[in-house]
């Protein structure tokens, strides 16, 4: 593939030229297992990012949210993820019929560390993975997204940290259009004038 940008690395060893090996914390910091204190994360979090890669090398995130404990850890090695009513694009599940991995990143609101689970996922229609997915309110999902660990860790706190997401005081300088101006502007790729909301 023909990058549009120039000076594009493409060598392993030349990208590592680039950064000092992580610490030795940092480099053992990763597990193949969900620990109960990682459980227990995820229990709390209302919000993970699933990202995915077809075989086509489409790759796309596609947020999830619920009440904390949404999603289910069954045990040490699988996790559950609901697929609630959406948008029906159905991206991510479209991937994982065609590649079962998966990188997960869950977020605490007001912490800066989130956790991040890498591994394999496949949708499934299993009976008692949906009952454990069922809300409160007895709404079942159709698919979940069904997940075992390859490898789970805490990620620092440096990103949120830099971009102060968690900060109220630097949201009142941000500048940007409207979720309405965007969807019309990308909707005016593919649709006539007369037909944008």
């Amino acid at each position: 593939m023909t990058s549009p940008f120039r000076d594009t690395i493409t060598d392993l060893a030349e990208l590592e030229t680039l950064f000092r090996p992580p610490a030795r914390l940092v480099a053992n910091k990763k597990t193949d297992r969900i620990a109960p204190p990682t459980a227990a994360y995820i229990a709390a979090s209302p919000f993970v990012l699933v990202a995915t890669g077809g075989r086509d090398g489409h790759v796309t995130v596609s947020p999830k949210g619920g009440p904390p404990g949404f999603v289910k850890v069954l045990d040490e090695r699988r996790l559950v993820i609901p697929d609630a009513n959406g948008n029906n694009l159905i991206d991510g599940l479209r991937n994982l019929i065609e590649s079962p991995h998966v990188g997960l990143l869950f977020v605490l609101p007001g912490r800066e560390e989130t956790l991040r689970v890498d591994g394999r996922a496949w949708p499934t229609v299993d009976p008692e993975v949906l009952d454990a997915v069922t809300e409160d309110e007895g709404r079942r999902p159709k698919v979940a997204i069904g997940v075992e660990v390859v490898t789970a860790f805490i990620h620092c706190s440096r990103s949120f940290a830099r971009g102060q997401v968690w900060q109220p005081e630097s949201w009142a300088g941000l500048v940007a259009p409207e979720a309405l101006d965007l969807f019309r502007c990308h909707l005016a790729d593919n649709l006539p004038e007369d037909q944008l909301p």
